[in-house]
């Protein structure tokens, strides 16, 4: 759990409490009140990043309540964290422990989150059979929302994992594809940390490399609490690859970019948005971090003149700059708050069941432009976001604005 500031507005309940206490899984009048529960990584190697995230939900849901909650209905707001000390990072088996305490909380009706795909695939089907929809500003393994899985991650049928990003199935071939057209690469080699996210988005991007003609030299799989992968790299640095792509969050990915400045400081080297973030640029640092690209799974925002007003709201209300995320998580949490205002304005009652049809008709004007699901959940936009990190001596060191430098929309498309 983390502090909150007296400048929050919500009311942060306590599961263990609300057991056996919250009579009502529903609100139908104004003066009531509607719980919207939230998963983050807020533990270990990804908590800068996470913390980023929380703000943007946060800031959507206290302006919200500032106005009286939609349809002059009270958002509570019930923050879990799926990260863990013993884990270093997200925990999917914490993760699952929060899915079900949101379910139990029968006033919740919709959740946001998680960051993450491996806590996504362990919370997924009980969202499900709890009918609580949920949306994530970031995760993007696109198994989750696969009708061939859906057995597996929605067993009681409807979509209930939506995402204000679009999949890996589009940010890890984009990616190929620019390296492919625009930089010409004809060599690489391929990393993974194990996790779902990682896994996923490196078979993404490497079967898409092989279409366009780049070949892979080999592909390995990182433990990411190991403390040492020179093994690893001095393996890549004999093979002379010209890039090195990983698919990974921070917690091996700040020790890869140490690590592979030393021993393969020539290579070009890339990875989704698990390297895109302050804990990439706090915990490599720099030289390391400089000249690693990185991915963003939406549109890049952050200079549009459009979203001046919000950054400014943003930095008042926190003190520092937005991330991409940032807007993301924001549109997640309007799109919420817009499902539950929809079904307190037809006179239904505001239960989970209703909010989830609302969330899945979504055709809301949000940061990122219209935002709208397809029939499994997924966003239709699937536009990613290229950046490079190119240190810039003039801003803080974790500054993500300055430091990740935007290079453009990947090229769309298959081979």
């Amino acid at each position: 759990m983390f502090m909150i500031g007296r400048r929050s507005t919500f009311r942060l309940l306590a599961a263990s409490a609300l057991a056996g206490v919250v009579d009502s899984d529903l609100a139908s009048a104004a003066g009531q009140s509607v719980t919207i529960g939230i998963d983050l990584s807020l533990t270990g190697a990804d908590a800068e990043t996470a913390n980023l995230i929380k703000d943007g939900f946060m800031l959507a849901i206290d302006e919200a309540n500032a106005k009286g909650g939609p349809a002059q209905i009270h958002v509570d707001v019930l923050m879990l964290d799926d990260g863990t000390a013993t884990a270093g990072q997200y925990d999917p088996a914490q993760g699952a422990t929060n899915a079900r305490k949101m379910v139990a909380d029968r006033n919740c009706v919709a959740a946001l989150g998680p960051m993450s795909s491996t806590p996504g695939k362990a919370m997924s089907a009980i969202f499900s059979q709890g009918d609580l929809a949920t949306i994530t500003p970031t995760s993007t393994n696109p198994d989750i929302t696969d009708p061939k899985f859906a057995e597996l991650y929605r067993p009681a049928g409807k979509a209930i994992y939506f995402r204000t990003v679009t999949t890996d199935a589009f940010q890890g071939p984009s990616l190929a594809n620019y390296f492919a057209d625009v930089l010409k690469v004809k060599t690489m080699f391929g990393l993974d940390d194990s996790g779902a996210y990682g896994v996923g988005l490196s078979a993404a991007f490497e079967a898409q490399a092989k279409k366009k003609g780049i070949t892979l030299l080999g592909h390995d799989r990182l433990d990411p609490k190991a403390p040492d992968y020179s093994t690893a790299l001095t393996k890549i640095k004999g093979l002379n690859p010209q890039l090195l792509y990983y698919g990974g969050d921070a917690q091996a990915g700040v020790k890869l970019a140490k690590q592979s400045y030393e021993i393969i400081p020539n290579v070009m080297k890339a990875g989704g948005d698990g390297m895109y973030g302050p804990s990439i640029l706090q915990g490599a640092g720099f030289p390391s971090a400089n000249g690693w690209y990185a991915t963003v799974a939406s549109p890049h925002m952050m200079d549009d003149a459009k979203l001046l007003p919000f950054v400014k709201r943003f930095v008042a209300k926190t003190g520092h700059q937005p991330s991409d995320y940032s807007i993301t998580a924001y549109d997640a949490a309007l799109i919420v708050l817009d499902a539950i205002e929809r079904v307190a304005k037809t006179g239904k009652t505001v239960t989970r069941s209703a909010v989830r049809d609302a969330i899945e008709a979504t055709k809301l004007e949000t940061l990122q432009g219209v935002v709208s699901f397809d029939q499994n959940g997924d966003l239709t936009s699937r536009i990613v976001s290229v950046f490079q990190v190119q240190h810039d001596p003039n801003f803080a060191p974790d500054d993500i604005v300055h430091q990740y430098k935007y290079i453009g929309a990947a090229p769309q498309g298959d081979a």
